[in-house]
């Protein structure tokens, strides 16, 4: 404790930047590039395939332990965490983090709300950076999802009937 009743500061700061990382992509890069400017040290959290089943209505396309390896492999990541309970408090006493890192879609929103009061309990500070809309996962998942319809197979005429 410091000598104002305040938990003391760690001499570095430990940013944390949770995600499913399915289908990495340059937003992916970009939350983590500016998570890392952000902190001394960055952990970023994959969630398990269960997690991000129960929170988007379908598994990852890419498995848990690729997603790991790979965002464990971006230099501006210091340590991955495999995040296995939805409330990001419980998560928090695992890892200890100091800020946590989200995109700017989920400011102003019931959920990011709640996560700002959440973590202004334990002085935990919500860093929200651009959401870049270009590019997502859900968007790539739909192109590959379109792709896979026999009705996107080139030389395939539909509709027909033989």
């Amino acid at each position: 404790m410091s000598d104002f009743g305040a938990p003391a500061r760690r001499p570095y700061r430990v940013g944390y930047a949770p995600g499913a990382y399915d289908l990495f992509h340059i937003g992916h890069l970009n939350i983590l590039r500016h998570a890392r400017s952000r902190c001394d040290y960055l952990v970023a959290g994959v969630v398990s395939d269960e997690m991000a089943e129960r929170a988007k209505g379908r598994r990852p396309m890419i498995p848990l332990v690729e997603r790991l390896e790979i965002v464990r492999s971006v230099k501006y990541v210091d340590a991955a965490f495999v995040e296995t309970v939805p409330d990001k408090v419980e998560t928090w006493k695992q890892v200890r983090f100091d800020v946590i890192f989200k995109g700017d879609d989920w400011r102003g929103t019931p959920k990011g709300d709640r996560l700002e009061k959440d973590f202004a309990a334990h002085g935990v500070d919500v860093v929200y950076f651009p959401y870049t809309v270009h590019t997502s996962s859900t968007q790539l998942r739909r192109a590959l999802d379109a792709l896979a319809e026999p009705s996107a197979l080139p030389g395939q005429v539909t509709g027909e009937r033989r």
